[in-house]
């Protein structure tokens, strides 16, 4: 069955499966954007972190069932709170006592679940985050004996009501199905095995600490690193991928690693000590692809970026926010990362700036990333702009006939009309083509314009992008469905009736403004690199069929051996199972042909502190 014949069994199931947000319909556009705008406004009178601080504070330790375990399997996924078919799908592999990798065996389940942020969309709330993620990871693992631990960062979306609903559902103690979870706050300090430490970091609002957050980590963290510690730090975004147009996206990470990891303040002393621990991996998630940064290292030659060769000593900066939201982009990606950048502000900072290169493969490559991103503006894909968010067709629809009124309106004034129908009945050829020539117009104004701005200022052409542009292609688009609305009504026989040409004459000028109008805002989205609308690309098509998350082992040699896993597909056939091992027997959906998980990459492994070693890694 499908996820509309799921929804009549909700009541058993105890949660009602959702379909994937559409993010260019006018609902969640203007939904977004009020909650956006009033999380912004009010941040800092609903920022919870400032009262967390009277929350307990306590030091995690993992694997549950066996605190003194010489080695841990986590897995790490991240942005997973979106459309049920995905959000399912992953869970279901995740919660496998043995995973089947293609080509790689299998692997055991992870003892540890990070979630990496973002676990519900559009925005937070109880009734949210019960049918979008709790509902779906309770289903896809109802109990288990070893009892894995659940830790999860706020990313921006679960920050959209001020952090209520997210320290219900995960700083509480509760269960949620055979996880379990044990913050208390939405950061946390978590001891691994081998010397292994895992840190979840709450940066979200702004580019500090807050002051509970700073005191947790001084209590709890610092004061335990012994040399040859070793650290996996996650954080809700990949910050070193901003530095590269924000010099200052990485400044908070970096004191982290500068101030609490590396270094500790002595209060007996009064100064700043070495604590010999380092930060081996960064993880994140909020873009939902899969990208690696490998750290260069003194011995490599010059001009190596392209091909570092594999090296447990390299620290890595990990990417996977595949968790079930649309597929982003990694076309676009830089190719090389100096952190922080020289142009950044920060006061004390690491000189000469640690270099770190965009491995080989990222998931979806950038070739296909190149492909995917056009289907926005391909009207044979099932991801076309319109065919994808009908709402937003018919809402340029109805914008469009607002502005062909309008011009008719300009038009019968020009022609010295008193009657609109008697205007675009009487015009003439030279009517049709002048109408022609001014939307063409419109559209060949904002190249020339801004092509020939750049070339006066020395920069290389590029296509125009901006909200101006896109007010200028709409009114192309509604002078052009003019013109053809004064072709038709010339072509109607005068003894029509004129409600019955009216009608015909706004058919015509919704339906051509829904379809071109689309196509016009896709072919900007397209043109457009960077900022919120290039990231529309991929949002506007929803793409949810490429899936993933991360497993890594702690060996216990302290080698941390990290597996990026992709799903082949979605599942959309569902059957319906029995739950009887609780006190209340309830249905849960089993997917009726589960996708095939296969490696993206290599295992990539990486070296403990201050422990090198060598070993099978994979290419850069």
């Amino acid at each position: 069955m499908n996820v509309d014949e799921l929804r009549k069994h909700a009541a058993a199931l105890r949660f009602t499966p959702q379909e994937p947000v559409r993010w260019l319909a006018p609902k969640e556009l203007a939904r977004t954007a009020v909650k956006v705008g009033l999380a912004a406004v009010f941040a800092g009178y609903s920022d919870k972190r400032e009262i967390q601080g009277a929350l307990e504070m306590g030091l995690l330790r993992a694997p549950l069932a066996d605190p003194a375990a010489e080695e841990i399997w986590i897995d790490f996924i991240a942005d997973l709170g979106d459309g049920f078919e995905a959000t399912y799908s992953v869970a279901s592999a995740l919660a496998a006592d043995r995973l089947a990798v293609a080509g790689a065996g299998s692997l055991p389940r992870g003892s540890l679940l990070v979630l990496g942020g973002d676990q519900v969309y559009p925005v937070a709330s109880t009734t949210a985050y019960e049918d979008r993620m709790k509902g779906p990871y309770r289903a896809a693992l109802p109990s288990a004996p070893d009892q894995p631990l659940m830790v999860a960062l706020p990313g921006n979306h679960d920050w959209y009501d001020g952090l209520t609903a997210f320290l219900r559902v995960f700083a509480q103690g509760r269960r949620i199905g055979g996880w379990r979870t044990r913050q208390t706050r939405s950061y946390f300090a978590v001891e691994l095995p081998q010397r292994w430490w895992l840190v979840g970091l709450d940066s979200q609002l702004g580019s500090y600490f807050d002051d509970p957050q700073r005191r947790y980590f001084e209590t709890c963290l610092s004061p335990r690193l012994r040399p040859g510690d070793s650290v996996i730090v996650c954080s809700a975004a990949p910050t070193w991928v901003k530095s590269d147009m924000e010099a200052d996206a990485f400044n908070s990470l970096h004191w982290f690693d500068r101030n609490l990891v590396r270094t500790r303040f002595d209060r007996e002393s009064g100064r700043r000590e070495e604590t010999g621990a380092s930060i081996r991996l960064w993880l994140t998630g909020d873009k939902h692809h899969y990208a690696r940064y490998a750290e260069r290292l003194p011995d490599d030659p010059a001009g190596a970026d392209d091909a570092l060769p594999p090296d447990p000593r390299r620290r890595q900066m990990v990417t996977c926010g595949l968790g079930g939201a649309y597929l982003a982009a990694t076309h676009r990606l830089p190719k090389t990362l100096p952190l922080p950048p020289a142009t950044s502000r920060m006061r004390e900072k690491d000189d000469p700036p640690p270099g770190f290169a965009l491995a080989q493969h990222t998931y979806p490559g950038a070739e296909e990333s190149r492909t995917l991103a056009r289907a926005i503006a391909t009207p044979w894909s099932p991801y076309w702009l319109p065919r994808r968010n009908r709402g937003f067709a018919a809402l340029t629809g109805a914008l469009q006939l607002v502005l062909v009124l309008l011009a008719t309106g300009a038009f019968t004034v020009a022609e010295g009309r008193f009657h609109p129908l008697d205007a675009l009945r009487r015009a003439g050829a030279d009517d049709v083509f002048g109408l022609l020539c001014t939307s063409a117009a419109l559209f060949v104004l904002p190249f020339l314009f801004g092509w020939s701005r750049r070339l006066l200022t020395g920069q290389r052409p590029r296509p125009p992008s901006g909200p101006v542009v896109a007010v200028l292609f709409q009114s192309a688009v509604a002078v052009a469905a003019l013109s053809v609305a004064v072709a038709v009504a010339r072509s109607v026989p005068l003894s029509w009736n004129r409600l019955w040409i009216l009608a015909i004459l706004l058919s015509v000028a919704a339906v051509l403004g829904a379809l071109l109008g689309s196509q016009v805002f896709a072919l900007w989205v397209l043109w457009t690199h960077s900022g919120t609308v290039a990231e529309w690309q991929m949002s506007g098509q929803s793409i949810d069929d490429r899936t993933g998350f991360l497993r890594m082992h702690i060996a216990p040699d302290g080698a941390l051996t990290l597996h990026a896993l992709a799903l082949d597909g979605t599942c959309r056939d569902w059957l319906l199972d029995e739950v009887a091992d609780t006190p209340a027997a309830w249905t849960r959906p089993v997917p009726g042909t589960p996708p095939t998980v296969r490696p993206i990459e290599e295992p990539v492994v990486i070296a403990a502190s201050g422990r090198p070693r060598t070993g099978p890694g994979t290419p850069d």
